[in-house]
């Protein structure tokens, strides 16, 4: 995350350095000012669906301090301006300064240009506070991310269909404040706003006994004996086949096989995308392996809640991975006959499909329960699931590498230098050759996660 944070400083940094020459050399005719405020409407859009995802409300452990002598308000207000102090309020500054100071390098009015990022810093503020309101409304649920998808979504086809320009109006707004610095009087009423309804909702919440409240929770049952067909293995089926359907976290990879069938419409609807073949057998391999990205890669840290009680019983752990491997194996057979439609785009994009589901079945499931072995984190059923990163650590990052650029490297140098259909051909075979020496494979995987087993058992006792 340390990594991530300086990266993202230098990155912004960067780009508000080089902000003004930018935007001098493709509108050249044009004030950069202006057209950096032209722009910033879909800056505004962009960080509020950043900011929802990433960003959360630093509320501190407040029910002790709720039975001292302090007030709910100095509570709540601690907890807002907090806050404004967060990282992702900082970051824009490396974009607005630089950019700032080249502007009054540049000739522009000293006094005019300080007001503009101020202004813009008081923008900042605003979408923080309005983030949290956005959230209030949003349900503790794996579709908690639809009121700011419907947020954004609504703003964005306003400006589009130019039912209410908003772009031209908050560049017109920030040129205005530019020109009479009284203006800005605007926006800080406005953050005075918003902040006030942040205030009110929180407040609301602060109470001793609604903390103490006990949640209310419906067991769903579900018949799963179609599972027993699949002998050994078919109790650690259903335990998973549970798992996913009952918790919040897990159900994300039932929502994300409707995302993984739809992936190809984003592409193969466009002629430049449908026109690079090379490209098909990356979206094949996503589009049938999406169960076994999503699922796959925390492999076994969804079990890490019982994983020391599931450890200490007389099983086999080579059954409990053929489970897995079984569960993933028969997602992508469904995906790709589901996916067989998009033969409508032509008959090679199928191809590439089915070649793509074999490499998928062949190695990638393998590939991926061999990353297990290395996850030592922890993940907590019950938290939101919306872009949840709790539980991630570097092995969910580096896996994408084998899984995705891997096949794509391959399949692009041969069709590059041998062709479309001897391509598909040799990922298929790779495929084949990787479920022919299943059982060996599975037996070396085994061994890994039994070398690991003690790391893996202390590390899940951990909590993050």
């Amino acid at each position: 995350m340390g990594f991530m944070a300086l990266w993202l400083m230098v990155t912004f940094f960067g780009a508000g350095l080089g902000m003004y020459p930018m935007l001098k050399k493709f509108f050249p005719n044009q004030n950069p000012q202006l057209v950096f405020n032209s722009f910033l409407f879909f800056w505004v859009l962009g960080d509020l669906v950043f900011r929802f995802f990433l960003q959360k409300l630093p509320v501190m452990i407040v029910k002790p301090l709720l039975v001292l002598p302090i007030s709910r308000n100095k509570i709540v207000n601690y907890v807002l301006g907090k806050s404004a102090l967060s990282f992702f309020n900082f970051l824009p500054l490396f974009v607005i300064v630089p950019f700032g100071v080249t502007l009054i390098i540049e000739g522009y009015p000293i006094i005019s240009v300080i007001v503009w990022m101020l202004a813009l810093i008081i923008i900042v503020l605003i979408l923080n506070f309005l983030n949290f309101i956005i959230e209030s409304f949003s349900a503790e649920s794996e579709l908690s991310f639809l009121p700011v998808i419907l947020v954004v979504s609504s703003l964005f086809g306003l400006n589009y269909f130019n039912i209410l320009p908003l772009n031209k109006m908050l560049g017109n707004g920030l040129n205005a404040i530019s020109e009479t610095p009284v203006l800005i009087s605007i926006p800080i009423l406005v953050l005075v706003g918003v902040y006030f309804v942040n205030f009110k909702l929180l407040r609301q919440k602060l109470f001793l006994d609604s903390g103490l409240k006990k949640d209310i929770k419906e067991v769903s049952t579900s018949n799963l004996e179609w599972t027993r067909n699949f002998g050994n293995i078919a109790p650690f089926m259903q335990l998973d086949l549970k798992l996913i359907w009952r918790n919040k976290r897990t159900k994300t990879s039932i929502w994300m096989l409707a995302i993984g069938l739809l992936y190809g419409l984003f592409f193969y609807t466009q002629p430049t995308y449908l026109a690079m073949p090379w490209f098909y057998v990356f979206i094949g391999v996503f589009s049938t392996g999406i169960f076994l990205i999503n699922f796959g890669q925390f492999i076994p840290a969804w079990d890490s809640s019982y994983y020391k009680l599931l450890m200490s019983q007389n099983i086999k752990y080579e059954d409990y991975l053929k489970s897995k491997f079984t569960l993933m194996a028969l997602s992508i057979l469904i995906l790709f006959v589901l996916g067989i439609p998009y033969v409508f785009f032509g008959w090679k994009i199928l191809l590439a499909h089915f070649a793509a589901a074999i490499y998928n079945v062949g190695i990638n499931t393998h590939v991926i329960l061999l990353g297990g072995a290395f996850n030592r984190k922890k993940i907590d059923l019950n938290q939101k699931a919306a872009f949840n990163y709790q539980g991630t650590g570097a092995v969910q990052w580096l896996i994408g590498i084998p899984l995705l650029i891997l096949p794509m490297g391959i399949f692009a140098v041969l069709y590059f230098f041998i062709g479309f259909e001897i391509a598909c051909l040799i990922l298929a075979i790779l495929g084949v050759i990787g479920i022919v020496f299943h059982q060996k494979l599975m037996k070396m995987i085994t061994a890994k996660y039994l070398e690991s087993k003690y790391k893996m058992i202390d590390a899940f006792n951990q909590n993050n």
